[in-house]
């Protein structure tokens, strides 16, 4: 998604992936009219256009990891699905969901039911919040209150997905307190079970794209990783780069913070 903004969607990512050094592509799937406080509409890319930006640059350059973020359309969805198949050697990074973005209606269901289908079982890395993985298990279980968070894990490691990472439960109540100072925890999941458990303190303020940053950190430390068995490490760095743009965050607007992706850069320019 093209966001206006360069909150969420590719212009956030490119600036991620600058931060690491790496030089990112760009494929729009949708368009956003969007300031900081909303998304006020999306505009669904066609998927012809979204499968001839791909193919053009992928039979141009290599590439040494893909992220997905949001889709726009079942039609994207299966486009990027045939797309990413003739690249099985290469990390893909699946973030479906913006919270940002306006309800896709009736497509909704669908769009998730395809991403469940065709593009889980290719993922390495799936990042989803607690009520993000809620809403995808929909699409195969009934409402069971045997159902858990865990068993949602194992469905989709089940599919073929190599690690989830559920971003934003709440730690350990007690330790985690209360008000600002709260603690909040990010799990990585694998086919062993939890691979990682990592608690962060939860800043004051309204962020937008503070997941986006995580997904695109972890992107860009998978392309310059050595193989995929890094995961859990890249993690753990794409937290911590996560944690620092959120400090530095900015109030560009009158609505939410933006994550700063660059101010690793910013700091050593003022060190100088």
């Amino acid at each position: 998604m093209s966001d206006p903004v360069g909150a969420i969607g590719i212009q956030a990512d490119l600036a991620t992936f600058s931060a690491f050094g790496c030089h990112g592509l760009s494929v729009t799937t949708g368009l956003l009219i969007s300031d900081t406080a909303r998304v006020e509409d999306v505009q669904a890319v066609d998927p012809d256009w979204v499968s001839d930006q791909a193919r053009v640059l992928l039979e141009d350059m290599s590439v040494a990891a893909i992220k997905i973020g949001a889709l726009g359309s079942v039609e994207n969805v299966t486009a990027i699905a045939e797309i990413v198949s003739d690249y099985p050697n290469v990390p893909l990074i699946l973030d479906p969901f913006i919270s940002a973005l306006p309800e896709q209606g009736m497509d909704d269901e669908d769009i998730l039911t395809a991403v469940r289908q065709l593009l889980i079982p290719q993922t390495t890395l799936l990042v989803l919040s607690p009520v993000e993985l809620e809403r995808l298990a929909e699409t195969w279980r009934d409402a069971d209150p045997d159902d858990t968070l865990q068993n949602d894990v194992d469905y989709l490691v089940a599919l073929g997905c190599e690690y989830v990472l559920v971003t934003g439960m709440p730690a350990d109540a007690s330790k985690s307190g209360t008000g600002e100072g709260k603690l909040r925890a990010n799990t990585l999941f694998g086919e062993d079970g939890v691979v990682r458990h990592d608690e962060w303190q939860h800043l004051p303020g309204i962020f937008n794209g503070a997941g986006s940053t995580l997904s695109a950190a972890a992107t860009a430390l998978l392309a310059l990783a050595e193989n995929e068995d890094d995961v859990p490490q890249v993690v753990v760095a794409a937290q911590e780069f996560t944690a620092g743009a959120l400090a530095h965050a900015q109030r560009h607007g009158m609505g939410k913070l933006v994550p700063n992706r660059l101010f690793r850069q910013q700091r050593q320019r003022g060190a100088q």
